[in-house]
C-alpha cells in the first residue's frame, strides 16, 4: 500500500507539472482519476483471475511450471502499481496535487531603482546601481478537487505563495499569499471566494522577471491580489462563442501617499469594498480565438474625514488571429485608482479639502511563437495622473516598456532573458530612467 501511495504522488506530480501555475484545470485531473481508477479496478480483477489460474496449474501438475501464466501476473502487478502512481488523496479523501516554480533571477539595475531588485518606477535620487541573484520569487501551489454539489456542480480551489515578503536579504525571505480560491462550479455558474486580482484587471503581460509583483505595476496594470467574492455566469451563443458575465465585492487596499503631511496618516481607513463588474465576449474560430470585456470599479476611500470616489472603466482583450501571434492589453480610465495597485489616489490640499486624483492607464502585449519551445514577448504600459491634482514630488507619468524571450529547455524547464527600461516623469518635467536585466531559469513542478 505504501508502495501505491508513492506512485500515486508521483504520477499526479508529474501531471501537475505540465500545467501553468497561473492556469489550473482542476476538471481534466479528475477525468484522469476516474479513468485510471477504473483501469485499477480491472487490473485488480485480472490478476485475481489468474492467481486463480496459477494455482490450479500447480495443484494439477505440480512438477510443471507454468511460467506463462507467472509472467503475466508479474505484468499485471507492474502495471497496477504503475496506474496507482496516479492519485493522491488528503485527509477528506479527495485528490491534492503540489504544483508551482522554482524561480532564480540573476538581474541587473540602473542608477535609479531605489535598490530594489524589481523597481516598478525610476526613482527620482539616484541610488548606486545594483546587482544580484534571488530565489525570492519561487511560487509553491496546491490545487484542490472537491466534492460533487447539489445540482451537478463540483467543489475545487487554489492556492499559491510566493517568497517575495520580507527583505531582499536571503536569510528574510518570509512566505506571501498570491492567489487563494474556492470555486464552487455548476454548468454555467461558478461562485468564488478567495484572493485575486481585480474581476476588471484579470490579465498580465507573460514575464519570469517580473512575477513577485505583477508586470507593469503602477505602468497600466491593475493587479493588487486582494479578498474578494464574485459569481461568474456562463452563455453561450452557439458552439463557439459566448458570453461571461462576472460581478462581485472586491476589498481595495488604500494607501496614503508619500507625498502627503504625515498629520493625516492615521485618518486613513485601510480597506474598503469595492463593487465590480465585467462582460466578455468571446469567439473562436478553428484555432483563432477573439475576446474583448469591459468593466467598472466603484469604491469610496474614508481620509481625514471625508469620502473620497474610486471610479473606475475598463477595457481588455485578447486576439489570436494565427496560433504564431497574440495580442493582449487592457485600458483604464477614471480617478482615485491606488486602491487596485496603482500609484497615488488622492492629495490633500492646503485647504485640508481631499481630491480625488484623476488617472488614465493602458498596456500591450505582442506574444509570438515561432516554435513550439520558444516565444517572444513585447510589452509596454503607461499610466498617466492629472498634473492639476498632484503636489511637488507626485508622479504625473510612469511609462515602462520591456521585452522578452522564453525557451522550453525541457518541457517543464525555461529559460528567460528580459530587458525593461521605466521612464517616470515627475511633477515638474523632471525625468527619471531606469534599466533592468534580468536572465531566469524556472523549474515546474
Amino acid at each position: 500500500m505504501l508502495m501505491r501511495v508513492l506512485a500515486v504522488t508521483l504520477l499526479v506530480v508529474l501531471f501537475a507539472g505540465q500545467a501553468s501555475p497561473q492556469n489550473p484545470d482542476i476538471q481534466k485531473v479528475l477525468d484522469r482519476l476516474e479513468k485510471l481508477e477504473e483501469q485499477n479496478r480491472r487490473l485488480l480483477e485480472e490478476i485475481h483471475l489468474l492467481r486463480a489460474e496459477l494455482t490450479e496449474h500447480a495443484v494439477a501438475a505440480p512438477a510443471t511450471p507454468a511460467p506463462e501464466v507467472s509472467e503475466r501476473l508479474d505484468v499485471q502487478e507492474s502495471r497496477t502499481a504503475e496506474l496507482a502512481q496516479s492519485k493522491i488523496e488528503a485527509s477528506q479523501k479527495f485528490p491534492v496535487s503540489l504544483t508551482g516554480m522554482l524561480l532564480f533571477n540573476a538581474f541587473s539595475n540602473g542608477k535609479f531603482s531605489n535598490g530594489s531588485q524589481d523597481a516598478t518606477a525610476a526613482a527620482l535620487i539616484r541610488t548606486p546601481a545594483s546587482s544580484g541573484a534571488s530565489l525570492r520569487q519561487t511560487v509553491l501551489g496546491l490545487k484542490f478537487s472537491g466534492p460533487d454539489l447539489p445540482g451537478g456542480g463540483k467543489a475545487s480551489g487554489t492556492f499559491y505563495m510566493d517568497f517575495f515578503a520580507g527583505t531582499s536579504s536571503p536569510f528574510n525571505n518570509l512566505l506571501h499569499i498570491r492567489v487563494a480560491t474556492l470555486d464552487l462550479a455548476w454548468k454555467n455558474t461558478t461562485i468564488s471566494v478567495g484572493q485575486d486580482k481585480p474581476i476588471i484587471s484579470p490579465r498580465e503581460p507573460s514575464s519570469l522577471a517580473e512575477v513577485g509583483v505583477s508586470p507593469l505595476t503602477g505602468a497600466g496594470n491593475l493587479w493588487d491580489w486582494q479578498p474578494q467574492i464574485r459569481i461568474e455566469q456562463r452563455f453561450l451563443m452557439g458552439e463557439s462563442s459566448g458570453l461571461r458575465a462576472q460581478a462581485g465585492v472586491y476589498e481595495t487596499a488604500e494607501s496614503y501617499p508619500a507625498t502627503q503631511p504625515t498629520a493625516y496618516a492615521g485618518t486613513l481607513e485601510k480597506a474598503r469594498p469595492g463593487y465590480e463588474g465585467r462582460l466578455e465576449f468571446f469567439t473562436e474560430r478553428g484555432r483563432s480565438r477573439f475576446e474583448i470585456a469591459p468593466g467598472f470599479h466603484w469604491s469610496m476611500t474614508h481620509v481625514a474625514g471625508a469620502s473620497v470616489p474610486s471610479q473606475i472603466a475598463s477595457l481588455d482583450w485578447l486576439a489570436r488571429p494565427f496560433p504564431l501571434i497574440e495580442f493582449t492589453g487592457e485600458f483604464f480610465h477614471g480617478q482615485n485608482v491606488a486602491g487596485l495597485g496603482a500609484r497615488q489616489g488622492f492629495d490633500i490640499l492646503p485647504s485640508d479639502a481631499v481630491i480625488p486624483v484623476h488617472s488614465a492607464g493602458e498596456w500591450g502585449q505582442v506574444g509570438l511563437f515561432p516554435a513550439a519551445r520558444l516565444s517572444f514577448h513585447i510589452y509596454a504600459g503607461e499610466q498617466h495622473d492629472r498634473g492639476s491634482d498632484l503636489v511637488a514630488g507626485a508622479v504625473n507619468r510612469n511609462f515602462v516598456y520591456a521585452g522578452n524571450f522564453i525557451y522550453k529547455l525541457a518541457p517543464n524547464v525555461l529559460a528567460s532573458l528580459e530587458a525593461s527600461q521605466a521612464r517616470t516623469q515627475y511633477l515638474g518635467s523632471i525625468v527619471r530612467l531606469n534599466n533592468h536585466y534580468d536572465l531566469a531559469l524556472a523549474y515546474l513542478f
